[in-house]
């Protein structure tokens, strides 16, 4: 399985944004991850599409996912996409016309994605889900980093590859909150193959040594590959 690392910049050093996101790509993360609050969906509030242009201006080519924690969603899904987004990934619950959001997204010129949280049921899945590029499972309830991981949600993952299989599709199906070295095996032999990672991953270079991302992203490498062989 192609395993893709998304570092969440959320628990990055957002005083040396730039810089944070090159050492975290060179040290071997494929995907920047952004979570977007809007203290509205969830009671935080994080930052909008200025930050995701910046980052495109400074140079950033990898993909960059945006999960968006807002309500409503389309208002914002134009301005992310003109700001260089690559993912954009939505709840079901704050979106009035999911099928509309999904249109709206793809039509834009992004791959479009939708985010269930631990206790979201996944029926939309039966309708939505040839439509979709990512499905996104939150492991923590959303709305702050450094959460501890829900392990119910590994069932909820089992389901999705299962369906995800059964229709022959590509879709991603990625995870967010508590993966770290200790539990990302486990996680991705229940299907996953994207893996968001804040603080684990930020917070190891918190020391501000740079270097110390590649040992963290080593490891996290380390053990998927466990789980190939």
């Amino acid at each position: 399985m192609d395993y893709r690392i998304a570092p969440s910049i959320l628990s990055a050093d957002f005083a040396r944004l730039g810089e944070e996101v090159d050492n975290v790509l060179a040290a071997g993360a494929d995907i920047v991850h952004f979570d977007v609050m809007d203290n509205h969906y969830v009671p935080n509030l994080t930052i909008g599409p200025l930050v995701c242009e910046a980052l495109r201006k400074h140079g950033v080519s990898a993909p960059i996912d945006v999960h968006l924690m807002v309500k409503p969603v389309d208002r914002i899904v134009p301005d992310f996409a003109k700001a260089g987004a690559s993912y954009i990934t939505f709840h079901p619950e704050a979106s009035e016309h999911i099928d509309r959001t999904i249109g709206l997204i793809r039509d834009a010129g992004c791959q479009p994605g939708l985010v269930f949280n631990p206790a979201t049921p996944l029926d939309v899945l039966e309708w939505t889900l040839d439509k979709l590029d990512m499905v996104l499972l939150m492991s923590v309830n959303p709305g702050f980093g450094g959460q501890k991981f829900i392990p119910h949600v590994l069932e909820k993952a089992r389901r999705v590859r299962r369906m995800i299989d059964e229709r022959g599709l590509a879709t991603r199906l990625e995870i967010d909150g508590g993966v770290g070295p200790a539990n990302i095996a486990e996680v991705a032999r229940a299907g996953v193959d994207t893996f968001v990672a804040g603080s684990a991953v930020f917070g190891a270079a918190r020391d501000g040594d740079p270097h110390r991302y590649d040992s963290i992203i080593g490891a996290l490498r380390a053990e998927l590959a466990k789980v190939k062989s």
